[in-house]
């Protein structure tokens, strides 16, 4: 049996992917134009998993990396946007067979996929976004040719806690995730210990409902796709007067924004992208925990493009600007001018390693 790996996080011929239950067929651009000053042949590829690029979150993120690399750097083109599960390997093929010199997976699913198309193409380069690589035994392993893409969200996260903490009417927030892997509750455990960090600084006793930190246990969607579970989770937490809640379930957490926005005193806490401005949720959205998700496709594709491709792994952090919590938008005069001035200290102790955030979930830098 294949490994489900569950590390740092959501095949055959292109001709397959005609056939019923296959992914979109892969779409191609040649650049600015072939002419165009600094135009390149080399071809940079992507494939997402099954939330599609229009989910306002990881792989929509994604596509604007590669899409602003094809417009700065003259690059070629080709993606291919996964239905399914099964999609992922067919899809990471046909990219190799379309003379991809890089392709990026998108997302810890596509790690068996980009693990076996690295080992079976070792004169092509991939990279593989929120996964490490590890072997049947969930060890790690390294790949000459296969580059991981990782963030320690944990550090934004933290903030974000201490954000929703100190600006929560009722004392009680939440989060939850889609599946409970590692790449989703780093992200809850910052949430908590920041929640924490603000108790202690202010001698407050706001409580965290969805996530049990010492325990690495708490609540789940088991997927990512099902807005609809997503928004009963979140009714259940606004019935236990959570006000402002962090759901880390990809196009999940719309579900929780249209509970919050139906309740009408609930807000949201937005995950990898700034929700403000790619949602349609952003009256409700505080702020959000960023993955610079475009930026470390981006460079990826401008090192290999350039031959300076590296199989080291890229961990986002704080402190080299990976990760991030977005600006408060019309949230601004609500979260209070203390917390704002605590965030801003907090995090440069983080930078400043005064303050560790811990999470057994953080990627090895």
């Amino acid at each position: 049996m294949r490994k489900t790996t569950i590390a740092l996080t959501g095949l055959t011929l292109a001709t397959a992917l005609t056939l019923a239950g296959c992914g979109q067929a892969p779409e191609e651009s040649a650049g600015p134009s072939a002419s165009a000053p600094g135009a390149s042949d080399f071809k940079a590829c992507l494939v997402s998993d099954a939330g599609g690029w229009d989910d306002k979150s990881f792989n929509q993120s994604a596509k604007e990396g590669l899409d602003r690399a094809v417009a700065d750097l003259g690059v070629q083109s080709a993606t291919a946007e996964s239905k399914a599960d099964s999609d992922y390997a067919p899809n990471v093929e046909s990219m190799v067979q379309q003379g991809c010199q890089l392709t990026i997976g998108v997302g810890f699913l596509l790690e068996q996929a980009i693990e076996d198309a690295a080992k079976a193409n070792t004169d092509v380069e991939f990279g593989l976004l929120d996964s490490t690589f590890s072997d049947e035994s969930f060890n790690p392993i390294t790949i000459d040719n296969a580059k991981p893409l990782v963030f320690n969200t944990a550090e934004a996260a933290y903030l974000a806690g201490y954000v929703a903490a100190g600006t929560t009417k009722t004392g009680t927030v939440a989060t939850f995730g889609g599946q409970e892997i590692p790449s989703v509750t780093v992200f809850m455990d910052g949430f908590v210990d920041g929640v924490a960090r603000y108790n202690k600084d202010s001698g407050k006793d706001v409580k965290v409902l969805g996530w049990d930190k010492a325990a690495q246990n708490g609540s789940f969607t088991g997927n990512f796709d099902d807005q609809a579970a997503g928004q009963t989770l979140t009714e259940g937490f606004i019935a236990q007067k959570a006000d402002i809640i962090m759901p880390v379930a990809g196009p999940v957490g719309l579900g929780a924004a249209a509970a919050a926005e139906k309740a009408g005193d609930t807000y949201i806490i937005g995950v990898d992208s700034d929700w403000y401005e790619s949602t349609e949720y952003g009256d409700i959205v505080i702020t959000s925990v960023l993955k610079e998700i475009d930026a470390a496709v981006y460079d990826t594709v401008k090192a290999a493009s350039s031959g300076s491709f590296s199989n080291a792994p890229y961990v986002g952090t704080l402190s080299n600007g990976g990760v991030g919590i977005a600006p408060f938008h019309d949230f601004d005069a609500q979260v209070p001018a203390d917390v704002k001035t605590a965030v801003e200290s907090i995090q440069q102790e983080i930078i400043d390693g005064t303050t560790t955030v811990e999470s057994q979930n953080s990627p090895q830098q």
